[in-house]
């Protein structure tokens, strides 16, 4: 039986070879997993053209996956340099890489990215359209926006982030709903901008069905962009915002009626305590498609630590739902992240991803803290290193101190609680004075 995307395979009720992969890597029965991208509650990302690609699923009873956002822009142009921080994110198993070029040698980059990687591949179209084309914003017609997205789809991209959402309805909402931070989307405000420079709609919102065309044929999975997502903690939640969301859902099942896949993107800058009910709307007003979020970022005052904010929200917001996280760096707000900027962006999302993983209960996801606790009892250094999330920081911070006893660190020497348990619990003699 013939099918066209992931999404038309499983309504017809066949197992795809990626459907097959997903549910080994997540150890679930196929049809449960097949049930879920039927209903439009799990993606799987697989454009026909990525030929490196290992599958992964996003979405409902699946573990919580990572985004990491790398691209060439007109500050940092450096194609090799950021092929380099593609190997290490591979090698730290992100699931998902996003290409956010802008300038200089979008198309190089983005066809050895796809080449070497197993890791799901995503674009923003938007974002290549003014180096694509060498043209100013205003002057890019619909049609050309629409030919970059189709380009990116051909070159192998598995999802593309489209700014369907920010409509003439939308920005009607926005005008009259003061902000602090306005649009703090890159892609919502170009195509803000380009909107109001020629007083036209949104060519992602009037040509969305040439669009579905393009993920249809080379089974895209639409990551719907969240334009008007707050930008600091005091625009969250606000009128614009599920504005914009409600705008969402009536496009998600659009696209379902086609058969193509898939995600909604969310906020941004949220407050620690709206971060559940954000969750909820989305699932609610998006008809439970998977829910991909940045952060959410918790506070304001933390440039410099944004990695640390964002994977407070993170594991928040995957404990109570969220799919898809994605990454966040010390240098957000500040600058081009650096390689060592990526390894901490990507230690602290799977860091929030597993926490969130324990927290809604998925299946196996304690399993990693009960081997690593059975590890610390017995004071086996060398397993817990093995068990560690960052297994060369745990070993160096071990080196640079070294304790009088092996069976303890020094922060606690003899005092060491877990020494002294395991010696009174062997009937030994526990000794903190004498030698």
């Amino acid at each position: 039986m013939n099918y066209t995307t992931q999404m038309d395979a499983a309504k017809k009720g066949i197992i795809t070879d990626e459907m097959k992969a997903v549910a080994k890597k997540e150890n679930i029965e196929v049809e449960i997993l097949r049930k879920g991208v039927a209903e439009g509650k799990i993606v799987i990302p697989a454009n026909k053209n990525h030929k490196a690609l290992s599958p992964e699923g996003i979405g409902e009873g699946l573990k919580t996956k990572i985004n990491v956002n790398l691209g060439i822009s007109r500050d940092c142009p450096n194609v090799d340099v950021e092929l380099e921080k593609v190997k290490v994110a591979i090698d730290m198993k992100a699931e998902a890489i996003m290409d956010l070029s802008s300038f200089g040698k979008t198309e190089e980059f983005r066809r050895k990215l796809i080449d070497m990687s197993p890791t799901i591949i995503g674009t923003v179209p938007v974002y290549d359209a003014v180096g694509f084309y060498d043209k100013e914003l205003k002057d890019i017609t619909s049609k050309e926006f629409l030919d970059v997205a189709r380009k990116h789809a051909e070159d192998g991209v598995d999802f593309l982030t489209v700014h369907a959402g920010i409509n003439k309805r939308t920005i009607e909402v926005f005008k009259k709903n003061e902000r602090v931070m306005n649009i703090v989307s890159r892609g919502g405000s170009l195509l803000y901008a380009w909107m109001e420079l020629n007083n036209k709609e949104n060519p992602f919102y009037e040509y969305y069905d040439e669009l579905l065309d393009i993920c249809e044929e080379y089974d895209v999975t639409l990551s719907l962009g969240d334009s008007l997502r707050p930008g600091c903690i005091e625009d969250g939640t606000d009128a614009p915002q599920i504005e914009e969301l409600i705008v969402l859902g009536e496009l998600t099942k659009r696209a379902w009626e086609r058969n193509v896949q898939v995600m909604i993107e969310g906020p941004g800058h949220i407050a620690i305590n709206e971060i559940e009910a954000n969750v909820l709307l989305e699932k609610k007003l998006c008809h439970n498609a998977p829910f991909y979020v940045l952060g959410p970022i918790v506070t304001d005052i933390a440039p410099g630590y944004d990695h640390i904010t964002s994977a407070i929200g993170g594991a928040i917001a995957a404990s109570v739902g969220a799919d898809f996280l994605c990454y966040v760096t010390p240098a957000e707000h500040l600058r081009l992240p650096t390689l060592d900027d990526m390894k901490e962006g990507i230690i602290a999302a799977k860091i929030a991803a597993h926490a969130g993983d324990i927290g809604k209960g998925i299946p196996g996801a304690k399993d990693w803290d009960y081997d690593m606790s059975k590890a610390r009892r017995k004071l086996d250094w060398e397993k817990m290193f093995e068990l560690a999330i960052d297994k060369e920081k745990a070993i160096k911070y071990r080196e640079e101190s070294t304790p009088e006893l092996h069976d303890s660190c020094t922060m606690c020497g003899k005092m060491c609680s877990v020494r002294n348990m395991n010696r009174v619990m062997e009937g030994k003699d526990v000794s903190i004075l004498k030698e």
